[in-house]
């Protein structure tokens, strides 16, 4: 048998998991079976078939996890932030070198083309080689207290420290790439974390996970597990040991969490229906591409996905022409294969999902110009002309490969009808109007707002993040950083009675006393000749004082 470093990930299940190839979890730097023994099934969307079990954690579990978690915080924030930046940059180097490893598991687990995948792993490792350089671009500042009157005389420094214990939650769209978005960071911080994939596509970040251990991360510092989010997700979320849950899904499950979190620093990525305003004066034929591009590209399974394309209606029926004719170069088949575009959804259920959609959309009088039937998991590629704000696909999330038409008389009536949705992560506008640009971008209710271009989150070099029912908080390079640390403020008052200084700060008053006095005498005798005259008087009434004294006696 041929040994590789994934070999300690997986073992040969016994009991009622005899035969079956079994993926460990790893809690507290080693890789373990659930308490129960208990697996989940892991099938590939594109042919059914099994890719393989892994565990399913339970309560217990998933407390082991929190405690390594917690008590393996001053190990990694003792580190210093060289030697996690070495940690990061081994891991992403690592991940390059088993790329092909990597990418294949994704699109076995969920049905993602196996270009897509590839660059799925390469953003990853990027991701970390810049969380490495991040790492060591941590400054605080200080601040002078002779800003305000009654703080002259302190001092305060503000430095950043990290937040605990980080609950890394990810999605099944983008299995590795989202989670190593929210570790990567994390751990530059000097936060431990504990991170629950997706169950629909786990083995991609149980793989990833070794590659960390192998990169030399901390006993503690690093905990994955496995497992339903219904039997552990209310458990983690509501620790006291968790410092911040940064979540990336539903809108639905966010809103969920937000409300039974309890005293938690929250990041939420949650849904989207972005819309793709396109006027009359654009580039028609990059409009066209960028799209479909934003709109089929993983089978419209993202969160800035374009799920409403608003075409003025001069240019309505050119545009469409062209949507047409490129349509065909957006091949649906085997994931495995390097020329397929247009995958399997998720699951089943997904692509009845979208299916109920289109279906309602065209008893309402929607037309479907292409595509439109569901095989199995496979929905295909679909133009949906004719669509109005009385469709529930104008408003509900699709999350598959649904173009969707919707025309408008104007600008107006464009940014009126993107900014009636619920949710708001991204939207995107085709003119070559500077000032169009600039006013959509700052009317539109979105996180971002992309100009002549579909919306791309990517490694996050510009942030990103949502508004509305699409999130709380900004992700990106630098940006999660910061949202993954508090700020820390420490103030001195400034001492001026030090023993070496005090002889000199007492000798300064006496000299300016002995030469001010004489001076203020002259110049009452000046400029003052009654006051002489007073004088006497004064020391007349103790002289009368004192020969009563002496009667007395």
């Amino acid at each position: 048998m041929v040994l590789t470093i994934f070999d300690p990930i997986s073992t040969v299940g016994s009991g009622k998991n005899v035969g079956k190839i079994v993926y460990k979890m790893f809690i507290n730097g080693s890789w373990v079976e659930s308490e129960k023994n208990e697996v989940f099934e892991v099938r590939s969307p594109a042919d059914g078939r099994t890719v393989g079990y892994v565990q399913k954690s339970s309560i217990k579990d998933a407390e082991k996890a929190v405690e390594a978690a917690f008590h393996g915080k001053k190990a990694l924030s003792g580190l210093g932030a060289v030697k996690r930046a070495e940690i990061l940059k081994r891991a992403g180097e690592t991940l390059l070198q088993n790329k092909q490893e990597l990418a294949g598991m994704i699109t076995q687990e969920s049905g993602k083309p196996i270009t897509v995948s590839e660059g799925e792993v390469q953003a990853a490792a990027e991701r970390l080689l810049y969380a490495a350089e991040e790492c060591k671009d941590v400054y605080g500042e200080e601040i002078t207290g002779d800003l305000t009157p009654d703080k002259t005389d302190k001092i305060a420094m503000i430095i950043r420290q990290p937040l605990g214990v980080v609950l890394a939650i990810a999605p099944f769209n983008y299995p590795l790439h989202i989670a190593v978005c929210k570790i990567a960071p994390a751990i530059a911080a000097g936060n431990t974390v504990i991170c629950k994939p997706a169950s629909s596509d786990p083995i991609c970040m149980i793989m990833f996970t070794r590659l960390l251990e192998l990169a030399g991360i901390p006993k503690g510092a690093f905990n994955l597990i496995t497992g339903g989010g219904s039997e552990i997700g209310d458990f983690l979320v509501n620790s006291p040991k968790i410092d911040m849950i940064s979540f990336t899904g539903s809108t639905e499950v966010g809103k969920h969490i937000a409300q039974i979190c309890g005293m938690k620093k929250l990041h939420l990525e949650l849904g989207g229906k972005a819309p793709a305003i396109v006027l009359k004066d654009c580039d028609l034929g990059l409009a066209v591409s960028e799209c479909l591009k934003g709109a089929l590209s993983f089978s419209g399974q993202r969160c800035d996905s374009l799920s409403r394309i608003l075409v003025e209606n001069s240019i309505a029926p050119e545009f469409t022409r062209r949507v047409l004719a490129e349509l065909k170069n957006w091949k649906t088949g085997d994931p495995r294969m390097r020329d397929t575009k247009i995958g399997p959804l998720i699951n089943e259920n997904a692509a009845k999902h979208v299916e109920a959609l289109v279906k309602e959309a065209t008893k309402k009088g929607a037309k479907i110009l292409a595509g439109g039937h569901r095989k199995g998991c496979f929905f295909e590629p679909t133009i949906l002309d004719n669509v109005t704000t009385k469709m529930r696909i104008a408003w509900e999330e699709t999350f598959g490969p649904v173009f969707t038409i919707m025309k408008v008389a104007d600008y107006e009536e464009a940014i009126r009808i993107s900014n009636e949705s619920n949710y708001g992560l991204d939207a995107c506008i085709f003119t070559k109007d500077f000032d169009r640009t600039l006013d959509a971008g700052l009317r539109l209710e979105d996180g971002t707002v992309t100009v002549n271009s579909c919306p791309s989150h990517g490694l996050g070099l510009f942030p990103f993040g949502g508004d509305k029912d699409s999130g709380i908080g900004r992700e990106g390079i630098r940006h999660s950083l910061m949202e993954m640390t508090k700020v820390h403020t420490i103030v001195f008052k400034k001492n001026y009675t030090a023993p070496a200084q005090a002889g000199a700060q007492q000798a300064k008053p006496a000299v300016v006393k002995q030469t001010a006095q004489p001076k203020a005498k002259k110049e009452v005798k000046a400029h003052k000749p009654a006051k002489p005259k007073a004088a006497p008087k004064k020391k007349a009434k103790p002289s009368k004082k004192k020969p009563v004294k002496k009667r007395k006696k």
